[in-house]
C-alpha cells in the first residue's frame, strides 16, 4: 500500500490550519491520504476530528474519520492574523519533519502549507523560500537525473518553469545565463517524464524582450543567450523551441504546442497561471529525490481566522503530489 503524504502546517497563524481541515474533508472518502506534521491542537480548533499518530503509517486507518497528526506543538500561543517568530522555529521543523518521513519513505511525498518570510528570517531562518530548504534538506540523498530545485507551476492545462524567481526585474537579464536556461530546461525535461509521465516532453522557450527581441533591435539576450541555449539543448535531444515572445504564448492554441513553458522571470510564469486558474494553481519543486507540491497562494493573514478561506489549491497539491508519488513508485 502506498505510504501517506506528509503535509506540513505552515504558518500557524495564517490560513494553513483551516484549508487542511477543508482538504480533508474534501478527500477523507476517496483521499490521496495525508498525515499533517504540526500542532494537532491548532488543526482540531478548526472544527474537525483529529487523531494524533506517531507514524505514517497508522494514518490510513484514521483517515476516514479524522485528520492524522503528528503532533508538533508551537512555542507560543496562535493568534490568527499575528505571526510570531517563536513559532518560526516550530514552522521550520515541521518542513524538516515532513522531508525526513519522505526521504526515509514512511511517506511517499511532501505537501506545504504555506509559510511566511518575515517571522522565518527574524527567527534566524537563511534560506530564501521552501524551495531552497527542502533543496538543503535532501542533499545528501541519491538522485538519478540532473538537480535541481526548479521551481513549476501548474494550473490546468498549463505548466510554467522557472528560470529566475525572486529576483528583482532590474537583475533579471544578468541572471538569465546560458548556464541557467540549459540547467532548468533539462531538470524541466525529466521531470515531464518521469512525474508527469510524458514520453516526449515539448518545451517552449519564453524570451526575455518584447516581440522576442525583435531581431536585436529591443535587446540581443534571444540572440546571445536564448538562441544557444536552446540549440544546445536540441543537441542534446530535448525539444525546445526558440525564444518566443511571451505575449502570444498562453492563449489555448498556443498552450496545446508544448506540454511546459520555460520563463523567464517571476511575474513572465505567474501571471498566466493566476489568469487561467487563480484559485487552484499548483507549485511543484522539480529535480528533488522527494515529491514536494504546495498551494500557490500565501499565507492569507487578513483572512485567517475568518472561515472564508478556499482549499482547492491545497486540494490540487495533495492530489499531485500523490500522482507524482505513484509515477515514481510510491513506497
Amino acid at each position: 500500500m502506498t505510504a501517506p503524504l506528509a503535509l506540513s502546517l505552515g504558518e500557524p497563524a495564517g490560513i494553513g490550519p483551516e484549508i487542511v481541515a477543508k482538504a480533508w474533508t474534501a478527500l477523507r472518502e476517496t483521499g490521496p491520504a495525508f498525515v499533517v506534521v504540526g500542532d494537532a491542537d491548532l488543526v482540531a480548533s478548526r472544527g474537525e476530528p483529529v487523531v494524533r499518530v506517531t507514524d505514517p503509517a497508522e494514518a490510513a486507518a484514521v483517515f476516514g474519520r479524522a485528520i492524522p497528526a503528528i503532533h508538533s506543538p508551537t512555542a507560543a500561543a496562535v493568534t490568527p492574523g499575528r505571526p510570531d517568530p517563536v513559532n518560526a522555529i516550530c514552522v521550520a521543523d515541521w518542513i524538516s519533519q515532513a522531508v525526513d518521513l519522505a526521504m526515509d519513505g514512511r511517506a511517499s511525498g511532501v505537501v506545504t502549507a504555506p509559510i511566511a518570510k518575515a517571522p522565518l528570517y527574524a527567527s534566524g531562518f537563511r534560506f530564501p523560500g521552501h524551495t531552497e530548504f527542502i533543496a538543503e534538506l535532501t542533499g545528501d540523498l541519491p538522485y538519478r537525473g540532473t538537480r535541481g530545485p526548479v521551481m513549476m507551476l501548474t494550473a490546468r492545462d498549463l505548466r510554467v518553469a522557472l528560470v529566475t524567481i525572486h529576483a528583482p526585474l532590474s537583475q533579471v537579464p544578468e541572471l538569465v545565463t546560458q548556464e541557467r536556461v540549459i540547467r532548468t530546461a533539462r531538470v524541466t525535461h525529466e521531470a515531464l517524464r518521469r512525474d508527469f509521465g510524458i514520453d516526449r516532453p515539448r518545451l517552449a522557450l519564453a524570451a526575455l524582450n518584447p516581440h522576442a527581441g525583435e531581431g536585436g533591435a529591443i535587446g540581443l539576450e534571444e540572440i546571445e543567450v536564448l538562441r544557444p541555449a536552446a540549440a544546445a539543448l536540441r543537441a542534446e535531444g530535448i525539444g525546445i523551441t526558440d525564444p518566443l515572445p511571451a505575449d502570444t504564448m498562453f492563449h489555448p492554441d498556443a498552450r496545446a504546442t508544448y506540454d511546459a513553458a520555460v520563463c523567464l522571470y517571476h511575474d513572465q510564469a505567474l501571471i498566466p497561471i493566476k489568469t487561467i486558474d487563480f484559485w487552484g494553481g499548483v507549485n511543484v519543486t522539480l529535480g528533488l529525490p522527494v515529491v514536494r507540491t504546495s498551494p500557490d497562494h500565501g499565507t492569507g493573514f487578513e483572512i485567517a481566522g475568518t472561515g472564508v478561506a478556499r482549499a482547492d489549491s491545497l486540494i490540487a497539491a495533495i492530489r499531485l503530489a500523490a500522482e507524482m508519488a505513484g509515477r515514481r513508485g510510491g513506497h
